[in-house]
């Protein structure tokens, strides 16, 4: 892995983590499947007029039904239940571990002795939330998680697999015709292909998250909430829609498509170190010993699973 994947993946991650203050105020003033919709709808257009539209099969609708719909109405219902930021940018990370056991089972990609180490480390830092339900964390935000989890680690396997195919259809174009070198021309395809599978996906999401939110929240959808909403929430849902979404996970895209899932995965795990230090800064969080006990744990499986990449390039180069 390249330091300039690297440094991507720590961008990302510094993104998603900041993101989920920026959803506790844009739920201030919009309700949750209403507030995914609209950052979905503002993910896709104008966008999705600009994009050629990938090829509408299963995987690109596993993406946005998990990626996107899964994950983020039952993310911003579990905080509308009162989860915390910091809590739930940290335990949303328990599929990190789905999606490398699915891209061992579905894709064949391998886990070595260390990187399973270092992933159960951080797997006893979400067992250290999980021991301590309550308060900042009700069960019912807790199981709305797990389900969020699930759902994104389905639509990161679909990520792959579809950036990956668009990538290399478009690169052996380009060999054919001798215009661009293979590296160069990999590289923009994959990071094309991931813009465009984000912003279709967004389309498919806001749809699918309009209608849910018609029917479970009939009430919200009339002009005083478009026009009471403060000036924070606003500003919120543009950082969520365009720079957590469109930033965020079109870097992500095409990353997983570069790398193997079980590289890239494990960065994810920074995710809560920075949503919760932001949510204790922005939010006043509180911070108790068992979570920084929690985010220890995780960081150091976090630490541990690279420091053995590492370690294993070493000798292949001798």
């Amino acid at each position: 892995m390249t330091p300039l994947y690297t440094v991507l993946a720590v961008l990302v991650t510094f993104i998603w983590g900041v993101n989920f203050t920026f959803i506790a105020w844009g739920l201030e003033s919009f309700p949750p499947l209403m507030l995914t919709a609209l950052r979905f709808f503002f993910t896709a257009v104008p966008l999705v007029f600009l994009l050629k539209p990938p090829k509408f099969n299963r995987t690109l609708f596993i993406y946005a039904i998990g990626t996107f719909v899964m994950q983020y109405s039952f993310v911003f219902t579990a905080m509308h239940l009162g989860a915390s930021a910091g809590l739930t940018a940290l335990l949303l990370q328990v599929q990190i571990f789905i999606t490398v056991l699915l891209a061992f089972v579905m894709l064949g990609e391998s886990v070595n002795r260390m990187q399973l180490i270092g992933m159960l480390i951080g797997v006893l830092g979400l067992g250290v939330i999980a021991l301590n339900l309550g308060g900042d964390m009700p069960l019912s935000g807790f199981i709305c998680i797990l389900i969020a989890a699930i759902g994104w680690s389905f639509g990161n396997i679909a990520s792959k697999q579809a950036s990956t195919q668009a990538a290399e259809k478009i690169t052996l174009k380009g060999a054919d015709v001798s215009t661009v070198s293979p590296t160069t021309g990999n590289n923009k395809a994959s990071a094309l292909s991931a813009l465009t599978l984000v912003v279709w996906g967004g389309l498919i999401a806001c749809v699918i998250l309009t209608l849910s939110s018609f029917i479970f929240e009939t009430d919200a959808w009339q002009m005083a909430t478009f026009t009471q909403a403060s000036l924070k929430s606003w500003l919120s849902l543009g950082f969520i829609a365009y720079i957590s979404t469109l930033v965020g996970f079109g870097l992500w895209a095409h990353l997983l498509s570069q790398n193997t899932a079980s590289k890239i995965m494990p960065f994810a795990l920074l995710v809560p170190v920075f949503g919760m230090t932001t949510s204790v800064l922005l939010t006043g969080e509180v911070v108790t010993w068992w979570k920084m006990l929690a985010m220890m744990l995780i960081l150091s499986g976090l630490l541990l699973a690279n420091i053995k990449i590492k370690l294993r390039k070493k000798p292949l180069a001798v």
